[in-house]
């Protein structure tokens, strides 16, 4: 057997817990704080034309004043399944419709909403650590593997170890930053 010289691919790793951390923000930016934003509505698609389609696809989306989103929806036909959407969406909000025009007020947060969005903004994020936690394990698993066929030596298996764990470390710590701005922005009255 060649002696190989063992290299992680840790650009690789990286790129899949930067994925992860863009996942969250997405998830965060669909949390409403009772401010409008066009992001909210990212989540949420439309049956038109025979499957499902976000709505930024079927209508603009604008964002007039702070409490008020509207979708000017360029197909007359599809302005029933964009209020339905909306409606199924669990965001909590009830459109109102003027022609091909659906006005999204984004009513006023109370309390218990927002303690609820905290909590949801918490499962997100620990939806997040799992995903990074996974990239790590398999980072592990490739190191144990070449450790196993012989490529590595035990000081190298060490370092290779430490580097995939400062990575995952910087990202449950970016993770749970992100968690800490987003919950307070939602208790923000």
């Amino acid at each position: 057997m060649a002696d190989e010289e063992f290299m992680l691919d840790t650009d690789d790793l990286e790129r899949r817990m930067q994925g992860a951390m863009g996942s969250l923000r997405t998830e965060f930016a669909s949390l409403r704080t009772g401010r409008a934003s066009a992001a909210m509505l990212e989540p949420v698609t439309v049956e038109a034309y025979g499957q499902q389609t976000p709505i930024n696809q079927v209508g603009t989306v604008n964002v007039p004043e702070p409490r008020m989103v509207t979708i000017n929806v360029w197909d007359k036909s599809l302005v029933r399944a964009v209020e339905k959407a909306i409606m199924n969406s669990g965001l909590g909000i009830n459109p109102q419709t003027n022609g091909t025009i659906i006005m999204l007020p984004i009513p006023e947060l109370n309390e218990e909403r927002r303690r609820d969005l905290t909590r949801v903004a918490a499962q997100y994020a620990e939806h997040a650590r799992v995903a990074v936690r996974n990239v790590r394990r398999d980072g592990m698993d490739q190191i144990k593997k070449a450790k196993a066929d012989g490529q590595l030596s035990e000081d190298d298996q060490k370092f290779w170890e430490t580097e995939v764990q400062e990575m995952t470390d910087r990202f449950i710590k970016a993770v749970d930053e992100a968690l800490e701005n987003k919950q307070g922005e939602i208790m923000q009255v």
